[in-house]
């Protein structure tokens, strides 16, 4: 009777989570590859960041060389080349502008979420999709009326110039708005209500508390754009001691290929590495409320 079972249970298929083991191979495999496609560049730089010049072009580039370079290739990051300003430097501006957009875009977003989400007021939807389309506008396409506008009031190479837009997010606004139709309940607003407690009192005893992972996935994601945002710096500043770490990579990289005097290509592969430790550490710190923050987000009640 065993054998008998056992004979039956060898010709039923494996599944796992309702799925037959051939399918199983091919999602193993497919994930394995989007992950050595994903990781290959991040270890590329990490090893090419240990290498001079000549063996960034001359060896292989999955594997070490020596010298070892890595200490020297940093130090270099905290000299001036070429008269093009210091990493360190371009760091601090965009660890700056990345707190202050970061930071402003999330306070706005909660106060802007929360209004369209706990507040019917005439015209509250039209004006939530209105704040939506301002997705669909390319950056492209204001750029010559914002470099206008900057000129007017004075904002060109100004810090400002840099945060006050980075401050306005309509994916956090859409997000938040998602956040809080789940996980703050109208009924509890207004029982607080009832006890006598004001919409102040009310935002930021009650709704705030219950937000946090919802903030935190806006801050990640506002800092992170702000971190990789090229294009708003380089029409507005033109001094390099106000540049972000990505138009000063920018810069380096032009004058590599225009045979600067400084040997910069170790400079650009440690410069990009240094780069996205900040962002890799933030992930790690916050993923906790940013899973949940996205999950609930991303459903409507």
């Amino acid at each position: 009777m065993q054998a008998r079972l056992e004979d039956q249970a060898s010709t039923v298929p494996i599944r796992l989570y309702g799925l037959r083991r051939g399918t199983v191979v091919v999602v193993t495999g497919l994930c394995v590859l989007f992950s050595i496609f994903t990781l290959a560049p991040i270890a590329w730089i990490v090893i090419n960041s240990t290498k001079t010049q000549a063996n960034i072009f001359q060896s292989f580039g999955f594997w070490f060389a020596r010298p070892f370079e890595f200490f020297h290739n940093f130090s270099l990051l905290f000299q001036d080349v070429d008269g093009q300003g210091t990493y360190i430097q371009w760091m601090g501006n965009t660890a700056l502008y990345a707190v202050l957009g970061g930071v402003g875009a999330t306070i706005f977003a909660a106060l802007g979420g929360y209004g369209f989400a706990r507040f019917d007021f005439r015209g509250s939807k039209t004006t939530f999709y209105v704040v939506l389309s301002a997705l669909l506008v390319p950056v492209t396409a204001i750029t010559l009326p914002l470099y206008l506008v900057y000129a007017k009031v004075g904002l060109i190479n100004s810090i400002w110039g840099m945060v006050l837009p980075s401050m306005v997010s309509p994916v956090g606004v859409y997000l938040m708005s998602s956040f809080i139709k789940v996980s703050v309940p109208r009924e509890l607003l207004d029982a607080a209500r009832v006890d006598g407690a004001g919409e102040i009192r009310i935002f930021f005893k009650m709704a705030v508390p219950l937000m946090v992972p919802g903030l935190v996935t806006v801050l990640l994601i506002s800092v992170v754009g702000v971190w990789n945002n090229y294009f708003l710096p380089l029409i507005i500043f033109s001094k390099s001691n106000l540049y972000p770490i990505t138009v000063g990579l920018g810069n380096w990289s032009n004058r590599a290929q225009n045979g600067g005097s400084t040997q910069i290509f170790p400079l650009l592969v440690i410069g990009g590495l240094v780069t996205i430790i900040p962002l890799i550490a933030i992930f790690l710190i916050v993923q906790r409320y940013w899973k949940s923050g996205m999950l609930l987000g991303s459903v409507t009640g």
